[in-house]
């Protein structure tokens, strides 16, 4: 009677376009395959500049129509899509291990951030308000009706990279979405179909603006076409420092978000607790195969406890599980690519070949690059100097605070620094000292709450995430006088 449910369901793994809200398919098609297995776990149409001219031009329209569109429905939508991923947890999280790797374990963080992040950006809507101002304070003023109000900007472009490809989706689009503003999404190539199914869950909601957001995929090509259109009013791009510099060349006179590279450190004080920064420490380092904008990449240890720690950090590293992402206990598995796995290599190479010492690591487990700890590393070579993005960290000596601040400073990046102290005074310092967009007291650099402000300096970039500060990326002051 009931054997139509014996029956294998047969679930696609085919990404689609979204031109507004309708659904696009393409006979070329790219494949995604898993960097596990190379098994192919998705495949996604071959998008051009033409694709994004059209979808450009949609979302031109439906701007318009989602500007004026009430609040609550804005708020209802981000609220229906979070609930409908909570039911899709287990099959999102999977699509993200399928396509990236991610262990099975942070697939499943990534998607209950993504949940708090559509929630928090509701929330946040109901404060998305301006204020009066009284223009009869100076002489030459007048007692007037005056206040401001943020309107939507009208259209945005937003380009997600392959480390967090859920996530970073909803830091972009539910607040521009939100916002009363129309989209045009590329989302990383890396993972085609997790995008697409998020993607699926706003267009299918009850409380849709239609056409509101758009999907389109490819590389180079794609990328700058969303960039350089004269129709959004907004860019919103995370990813290498190298493509953030050639989108601010492109994209002319709009508001660019940047969120860049970075070159986390942190300082092991003598009053620190070893015990505790060693853990954290080699979570920071290695979580998600070292492949994190604020991923640990510097230690600077001070020389009386320099040998303690080495030691309980080598420890802490050989016991992190390197293996299969789909086992629910492996806490690293592969990079995201083979290219990813030959640039470690050359990372090490060159920085042995600078007279630096491995102290763990430095092989391969089951085809991931192992957790890597280097000693003997010195300031002008290149594994400290430039962004590694991979499992990769350096242990530096230092005198004491002065030496390591300095060192930790001397860096183009600027994204986030820690500090592991017991010292109320180096605390106190380090919050001001540090050249960062981000510090963090007795924890790694790696640590980010979704509500927080997140963004770099320097070469790290230009502006906040954060669902209050990436409303504010997304909408415009409008100055109001009645008189």
């Amino acid at each position: 009677m009931f054997d139509f449910l014996k029956k294998k369901v047969l679930v696609s793994k085919d990404a689609k376009i979204f031109m507004g809200s309708m659904e696009v398919q393409r006979e070329a098609k790219e494949q995604r395959r898993s960097p596990f297995n190379g098994k192919v776990v998705s495949t996604a149409p071959v998008c051009n500049a033409d694709d994004v001219a059209q979808a450009y031009e949609i979302a031109l329209m439906a701007s318009k129509v989602s500007a004026l569109s009430p609040l609550h429905q804005r708020i209802a939508w981000l609220e229906d899509v979070a609930s409908k991923l909570q039911e899709a947890r287990e099959d999102m999280a999977k699509t993200i291990v399928d396509e990236i790797a991610k262990p099975l374990q942070f697939a499943r963080i990534e998607v209950d951030r993504c949940i708090e992040v559509l929630r928090l950006t509701a929330k946040e809507l109901v404060a998305l308000h301006g204020e009066t101002i009284p223009t009869d304070v100076t002489p030459s003023g007048k007692k007037t009706v005056a206040f401001f109000k943020r309107v939507p900007v009208g259209v945005v472009g937003c380009i997600t990279p392959f480390n967090f490809p859920l996530n970073l989706l909803a830091h972009k689009i539910a607040p521009a979405l939100g916002a009363g503003n129309a989209v045009v999404l590329k989302p990383t190539p890396e993972a085609p179909l997790t995008a697409y199914k998020f993607a699926k869950l706003f267009i299918d909601s009850p409380f849709a603006i239609k056409d509101a957001l758009s999907v389109v995929y490819g590389d180079a090509e794609v990328g700058s076409a969303i960039v350089s259109s004269s129709i959004p009013r907004v860019i919103s791009f995370t990813g290498s420092v190298g493509v953030g510099k050639i989108i601010t060349q492109l994209a002319g006179i709009k508001k660019v978000s940047l969120e860049l590279g970075g070159n986390a450190a942190t300082f092991i004080d003598k009053s620190a607790d070893i015990a505790l920064a060693s853990k954290r420490c080699a979570f920071g380092a290695f979580y998600n195969s070292g492949q994190v904008c604020i991923s640990l990449q510097r230690i600077y240890v001070h020389k009386d406890v320099y040998d303690e720690f080495s030691k309980a950090l080598a420890d802490e590293t050989k016991s992190l599980k390197v293996g299969s992402p789909y086992d629910e206990d492996t806490f690293m598995g592969p990079l995201i690519d083979k290219d990813a796995l030959h640039r470690a290599k050359e990372w090490i190479q060159s920085a042995k070949d600078e007279g630096a010492v491995v102290l763990v690591g430095d092989d391969e487990i089951e085809g991931s690059f192992a957790p890597t700890i280097m000693i003997d590393v010195t300031d002008e070579m290149s594994i400290i100097c430039q962004e590694v993005f991979a499992p990769i960290v350096s242990l530096i000596k230092v005198d004491g605070y002065e030496e390591a601040i300095e060192k930790m400073n001397d860096s183009p990046y600027g994204l986030q620094f820690s500090i592991f102290t017991n010292d109320l005074h180096h605390s106190m310092r380090f919050i001001d000292d540090a050249v960062a967009g981000g510090v963090v007291i007795n924890d790694i650099p790696t640590l980010r709450f979704d509500i927080q402000p997140y963004g770099g300096v320097k070469l790290s970039g230009v502006g906040r995430e954060g669902p209050k500060w990436a409303l504010e990326e997304f909408t415009e002051v409008k100055s109001v006088i009645i008189c």
